[in-house]
């Protein structure tokens, strides 16, 4: 084969005959690049020249036929180089007195990102003009290739295209493409503009639009996204058309039409922006008319998110979420919340911080979304001011707390109230790297201003107990109380090689502390944002045993437990035990609510037992409990073991907890008018959940996952799903049978009323879409450990361990 030196030619050729840049989003990598021809590798990674169109061009034919002032003609194999570019046609002819060039016969071109094949490329020197005829394409870093008719270009970066589809689908797959009577593409603005769409399925029109634009590139462009369909037993047909708004370079729409057969119309939207002050998010979702529930009428919900700091003193954060009515996560597929939340926050916050202090303006209020209950307390507003002065003096920390905060609640049996509390404190810490030491002493001076006017003072026995209940009931207007809090915590840490399960290391984590709080007669304050904190192993040495500051619970107590670590030669922690337990000194402090003081009581709290187990990365176990010594039973106890491989797991879990714990931990006022206790469960709780997960192959996974309450002998909720993921489409399977309710002749609820029968929604449905060019893969299409498929009780790792 001959080769020819640069001529104008061949740089009218290089310069001319190449198809439009696609951006891509993901590259090829090299040892896959490097066993493909040249014209198919992708090349996106490559640096591009600063001025490609200067780089030195190479041609190869069979032979060249030339008459001086007519024509030029490469023949025979030939093969055209610039840089990235390349192009390769049986023959290419430049007319001279038209400044026009043709090549023929099976003209490929490619430029690493876009290659094509056409029977014939034509260009127009003298306007840059370029036509295409019966043209193939294929993208070269990501999934994708479309036909035409004709192209041409008719600017420097404008092109149009007659009877032109695309597809993510492979060579000889015709799953689905979108087609169109002509294609305007759009380089500089990185967006295409389609007439007469139509998406078809193995060449089936499914739908038709007049006209449709999409971005091309990775430039933000207003235009519709592609639609996705599913069928549910519970909605019927579903039907979900996105369309994107590109509103300003700092905030953007995306609004979402979902149409299903059994409810109506909804509409969805999700807008962002970013500014000086932040980012934030407003979600919407609109339903008019629920066909399903017309007694319910319009249904819709909303959140908006805020957060963001600003010249780094400046911090903002803004939660506030609101629903159509309190079913409305029960009935609804919803992004804002889901089916088993009670309330809904709604709360805004407003920070200003220095070195050494720090100011908060907050304001909370909630949506309340039981029937009955107890409505919660709103902060309008809470104002804080924390001062931190460490090292004030050797080794001595010296910070002040404080707040004045004021609630107010639509319960007409309970007080509204302002709150002052001011809180110094004194930290003495000792570190070193085998140990701590840390001594607290802190004032804690509250004062209350309680509105009892109007407050509901009838007689209310929420618990059938014969004693009143009532809110107001010992309450008084004014309330100053000051109390002191004492706090010592050392602990150690030793270590040692262990071979007795391998060579490991073993550390030896002891602590120890002791805390007092004088007792202070509390009974005339009412709690307003305090609630009792959980007691775990981690609990026992917390110096509160509330959060807030409305209950001070009584302490004269050694918290003492330790904690055993096992890890492997590359330090990676595979045993965790921990196990502790509180002895007071002062028994009377063991429960602070003198109605529930068992006088047989001992002087021991109940014994936490925490354990985490990594064995080879494969098999995992986390449980805990919790043992009362007072009557030597299981207070309550969780457990998870996970089998995991590569392509799946198996999880199995159980948690348990007695009837008698509720009722010491859990506020009851918050069920008023419910039955009380009775109304959760009548024998505590015990339940029991299986989860798997499967990838049979590239192309099909399974997960499936199965709860059930040993106490009542019921199902809660099992969900099935199987998943097919093709190339360039997916379709999914879902069935689920979810408990939603009870049906009683009360409606007080199950526990209260043995004969009860469950209440259960069984949907079965079929979700499928297209894959490629950035589409995400539809709702029950994919396993991942965050993906719950819209369940209650979603899948979760078991255990947390250090790396």
């Amino acid at each position: 084969m001959s080769r020819f030196p640069r001529t104008l030619l061949a740089a009218s050729i290089s310069a001319a005959l190449f198809a439009p840049q696609i951006q891509a989003n993901e590259v090829v990598a090299d040892n896959s690049v490097q066993e493909l021809p040249a014209i198919d590798q992708c090349l996106i990674d490559q640096p591009e020249a600063e001025n490609p169109n200067q780089l030195p061009i190479t041609v190869e034919a069979d032979s060249l036929e030339g008459v001086n002032g007519d024509k030029a003609t490469y023949s025979g194999n030939v093969v055209v180089v610039q840089g990235k570019k390349r192009m390769q046609a049986d023959s290419v002819t430049l007319h001279q007195p038209d400044n026009v060039v043709v090549a023929e016969g099976n003209v490929t071109f490619s430029d690493g990102q876009v290659k094509t094949v056409s029977d014939k490329a034509v260009n127009n020197l003298n306007t840059d003009y370029v036509e295409l005829n019966n043209t193939k394409y294929q993208f070269l870093c990501e999934p994708g290739r479309g036909e035409a008719v004709y192209v041409s270009k008719t600017g420097k970066a404008v092109y149009e295209i007659e009877d032109g589809s695309i597809t993510s689908c492979p060579e000889g797959d015709n799953s689905w493409r979108m087609k169109a009577s002509s294609i305007e593409i759009d380089q500089d603005e990185e967006q295409a503009t389609f007439f007469n769409p139509r998406f078809e399925v193995q060449s089936v029109p499914i739908f038709y639009l007049p006209y449709l634009t999409v971005p091309i590139g990775d430039t933000r462009k207003t235009g519709f996204l592609y639609p996705t369909a599913s069928y549910g037993s519970s909605d019927g047909v579903e039907f979900e058309v996105p369309i994107y708004w590109n509103l300003a370079p700092n905030y953007d729409l995306l609004t979402t039409l979902k149409y299903m057969e059994k409810r109506g119309t909804q509409l969805n939207s999700t807008f962002r922006y970013l500014t000086d002050f932040g980012q934030g998010e407003i979600e919407t979702e609109y339903l008019p008319d629920d066909k399903k529930y017309p007694e319910k009428g319009d249904r819709w919900g909303m959140q908006y998110t805020h957060d963001g700091i600003y010249e780094q003193n400046w911090k903002f954060h803004i939660d506030y979420s609101k629903v159509s009515d309190i079913d409305y996560f029960t009935d609804v597929d919803s992004n804002i919340g889901k089916r088993e939340d009670g309330q809904l926050i709604q709360e805004g916050e407003f920070q200003y911080r220095t070195q050494n202090w720090d100011a908060t303006l907050l304001a909370r209020d909630f949506q309340v979304l039981t029937e009955e209950g107890n409505l919660p307390y709103r902060i309008l507003p809470q104002l804080s001011f924390n001062y931190y002065s460490p090292a004030i003096a050797p080794y001595v920390d010296f910070d002040v707390i404080s707040q004045i905060s004021r609630f107010d609640t639509d319960d007409s049996s309970k007080p509204s109230a302002t709150r002052l509390h001011v809180e110094p404190g004194i930290t003495i810490p000792v570190h070193t790297t085998w140990g701590s030491w840390t001594t607290e002493a802190r004032i804690l001076g509250t004062h209350y201003q309680q509105d009892l006017n109007g407050v509901d003072t009838s007689f209310r026995d929420i618990d059938n107990d014969g004693i009143n209940d009532n809110s107001a009931y010992g309450l008084k207007e004014n309330v100053t109380r000051v109390i002191p809090e004492f706090r010592s915590h050392a602990g150690i840490v030793l270590e040692r090689n262990t071979y007795v399960f391998g060579g490991y290391t073993q550390t030896l984590e002891p602590q120890i502390q002791y805390l007092y709080v004088p007792k202070e007669d509390q009974s005339d304050i009412f709690l307003y944002d305090t609630t009792l904190l959980q007691t775990d192993y981690y609990g026992l040495f917390r110096s509160r045993k509330y959060s807030g500051v409305d209950r001070i619970a009584a302490a004269n107590q050694f918290s003492y437990g330790a904690s055993t670590r096992f890890f492997d030669d590359m330090y990676k922690e595979r045993l965790n035990i921990s196990f502790g337990q509180i002895f007071y000194l002062d028994k009377s402090t063991k429960n602070s609510d003198p109605l529930s003081q068992n006088q047989d009581a001992t002087s021991y709290s109940a014994w936490a037992v925490e354990m985490d187990f990594n064995f080879s990365d494969y098999l995992f176990y986390h449980g805990g409990i919790q043992y009362d010594v007072d009557s030597s039973e299981m207070q309550l106890s969780n457990s998870t073991l996970e089998y995991r491989t590569d392509k799946g797991y198996l999880q199995g879990n159980y948690r348990y907890v007695t009837k008698s714990y509720i009722e010491q931990t859990v506020d009851l006022e918050s069920i008023a008018g419910t039955g009380g206790i009775n109304s959760i469960t009548r024998d505590g709780i015990s339940q029991a959940g299986v989860l798997a997960g499967y990838t049979f192959s590239p192309n099909w996974n399974a997960s499936a996952q199965y709860f059930y309450d040993l106490t009542t002998d019921k199902s809660i909720e099992w969900l099935a799903r199987v998943n097919y993921i093709d190339d360039c489409w997916y379709i999914g399977f879902t069935y689920s049978n979810q408990l939603r309710g009870w049906n009683s002749s009360d409606d007080r609820g199950f526990a209260a009323y043995p004969n009860a029968e469950p209440d259960y929604e069984n949907n079965f449905s079929i979700n499928f879409g297209i894959v490629g060019f950035g589409t995400n893969i539809g709702s029950g299409a994919g396993l991942s450990e965050t993906d719950n498929g819209g369940n209650s009780l979603g899948y979760g790792r078991p255990f947390f361990l250090n790396n």
